[in-house]
């Protein structure tokens, strides 16, 4: 065969093949959207202490893989455990303080109980004593006539004696029946007497009985009010001892999340601050990537689309993945310096909009991805 013809035939096999391409490469234009400017990201925790204190302990290395709970750090504790001591000693004082304002308030209740009880005996009493008198006057004024009438009788007898008309023994009786009658009326006057004065010593007994009530009530109400102020005291106590606790957990820093330890800084004898980093956690679940579409390519996406993901590290592995969700700006909207169009000067630029991808393909561990790898994103129109 000749040159010529071999020749030919190359070239034109040559130009079959790249028409194949060309028209693949468009078609592919025609039905796909997709973007170099993506990268993987996934959750990174920076690990602070929430109190300061010296480091005693570090159990993490460098890109060492760590499951939830794990111990990271410890620092010094013993200031700390003294606190929860000195809170505990705190609470058990303020309880006992309770216990006994409960007695000397149970005590004062008693006594206001006592003191009511004293009170309406004494009212009973000075109510008793008070009849006790109108009866005393009702004596006296039967007492009174009774000696009135005994004395009439007597001196018509002194007349009558004296002119013979009666005998010496009925003189001498209406004679001994004025006296008796003059001496029960006396008599009558002291128990009225009597009655009055009891009457008011009744109601001074009252009267100081209410006093009594009245200053052993207050007594009483100071007590419970006290009692209260103990409880209250007793709580705020409580929470001192679990504030302290709390502190005392914090010396102990675990991981939040399962992931790898990464830009470790702490180290064995430092003295750390609150919020000081002392390392990043890195998840090595959960990852994603954004993509950073030009803005005249994703008019056709939506959430939920699947995508294809090709990652810079393993050529020819290709990754199924799904659009979560756009961004609701350009990523110029968030950068430090925006641009603004109304300044004048005015230059279109096509902006980037990016586009969250998740990964919907399990983990492989033959091609383990990371966050900041280059990817490409591929979604289909």
């Amino acid at each position: 065969m000749k040159k010529s013809t071999i020749l030919r035939t190359v070239l034109g096999a040559a130009l079959l093949l790249a028409a194949v391409y060309a028209f693949n490469a468009v078609r592919f234009m025609l039905t796909h959207e997709d973007t170099e400017n993506a990268y993987l990201e996934s959750d990174i925790t920076t690990i602070s202490p929430k109190i300061q204190g010296y480091i005693t302990d570090v159990r993490v290395k460098e890109n060492q893989e760590v499951q939830a709970g794990d111990t990271l750090f410890m620092l010094d504790n013993r200031e700390y455990v003294l606190k929860v001591l000195q809170a505990e000693a705190a609470l058990k004082n303020a309880e006992a303080n309770v216990t006994a304002l409960n007695a000397n308030a149970g005590a004062a209740n008693a006594s206001t109980r006592t003191a009511e009880a004293n009170t309406q005996s004494s009212e009973a009493l000075v109510a008793v004593s008070s009849a006790s008198v109108r009866t005393a006057e009702a004596n006296v004024d039967g007492a009174k006539a009774r000696a009135w009438q005994a004395a009439q009788d007597f001196k018509r007898y002194d007349v009558l004696v004296k002119q013979n008309a009666v005998t010496q023994q009925q003189y001498d009786l209406a004679k001994a029946n004025m006296e008796n009658t003059e001496a029960a009326y006396q008599a009558a006057l002291a128990q009225l007497e009597t009655a009055r004065k009891q009457v008011e010593l009744n109601r001074k007994q009252t009267e100081a009985g209410r006093n009594q009530k009245i200053a052993v009530a207050g007594q009483a109400d100071a007590a419970n009010r006290n009692v209260n102020l103990a409880q209250t005291l007793v709580q705020q106590r409580k929470v001192e001892l679990d504030n302290a606790r709390l502190n005392l957990s914090y010396t102990v820093i675990l991981a939040p999340a399962h992931g790898v330890i990464a830009k470790k800084t702490a180290q064995l004898g430092q003295f750390v601050n609150i919020g000081s980093p002392l390392c990043s956690l890195v998840s090595n679940t959960g990852l994603w990537a954004t993509a950073n579409f030009k803005e005249t390519q994703v008019a056709h996406m939506k959430s939920g689309q699947a995508v294809t993901i090709k990652v810079d590290a393993y050529k020819g592995k290709t990754f199924n993945g799904a659009i979560e969700s756009i961004a609701p700006a350009t990523g110029a909207k968030f950068s430090l310096l925006p641009p603004d169009n109304a300044s004048g000067n005015f230059v279109k630029v096509v902006q980037r909009i990016p586009v969250r991808v998740a990964l919907t393909d399990a983990p492989d561990a033959n091609f383990p991805l990371r966050a900041g790898m280059s990817v490409e994103v591929i979604v289909p129109n």
